[in-house]
């Protein structure tokens, strides 16, 4: 997703995205010239969730390693129970599901869940559950999420290099305890939030290249692009 006004923040955020502009013009040498400076929490819009950040021993943003942010993919379609629940939490059967058309997962993979919730992106009110801002926000979100049931197979039986999820968090939107940020973060395993256009990823076989902002000890970082 673009970083802009438009771009959304967990509702407690106090500050977005800023944009300033610090020249833009033609200059006493009479050419054009333009300039800016940007101001933005680490974690917003399409963003990375390092492991630090809900994991004390967990690696940094700049610590992470290349190969965790880049490799093959695989996209789990949940559309159809997320647009019947908006507090859809996927599950084990959902990951099984897939793995009975497509194959097994293999170690290694990036795995990305497309809610559909993409399509939502940046209407807060459809794709927070609330227009609200603020701490009395929290507790109106209503998103889709993985629950920590899968987290857990995921770790134990899949060993994934990274996971995403087209949603404002990999936790669903009603989470008090964001179990499946601890479970994953605290294996080291980074996540993607807010990721646009899972819908023209294939099932399997996308090659994904995933840099955010390399943010020295960051808790995140902003401005993810996934490639095909």
């Amino acid at each position: 997703h673009t970083y802009d006004q438009a771009t959304l923040y967990w509702p407690n955020n106090a500050k977005g995205f800023e944009h300033h502009e610090e020249y833009k013009g033609n200059t006493p040498g009479d050419y054009f010239y333009s300039s800016y400076s940007i101001s933005t929490p680490e974690h917003g819009g399409t963003h990375l969730d390092a492991p630090i950040h809900f994991s004390e021993k967990g690696l940094t943003l700049d610590l992470i390693p290349i190969d965790s942010l880049v490799g093959t993919a695989v996209v789990i379609d949940v559309r159809k129970r997320a647009a019947q629940d908006s507090d859809y939490q996927i599950q084990v059967s959902d990951l099984i599901d897939w793995e009975n058309i497509h194959g097994e997962i293999k170690a290694g993979s990036m795995i990305f869940f497309n809610t559909g919730y993409g399509r939502l992106y940046p209407d807060r009110k459809k794709y927070f559950g609330t227009e609200k801002k603020g701490a009395e926000a929290i507790s109106e979100l209503h998103f889709p999420g993985i629950s920590s049931d899968a987290s857990t197979w995921l770790v134990e039986k899949r060993k994934p290099k990274a996971v995403g999820i087209d949603t404002a968090s990999i936790d669903y939107g009603q989470s008090k305890d964001f179990k499946t940020h601890r479970i994953l973060l605290g294996n080291n395993i980074p996540a993607f939030e807010n990721v646009s256009n899972l819908d023209s990823l294939p099932p399997k076989g996308a090659f994904v290249v995933a840099l955010p902002m390399k943010i020295g000890n960051g808790s995140g970082g902003p401005g993810s692009r996934l490639c095909r």
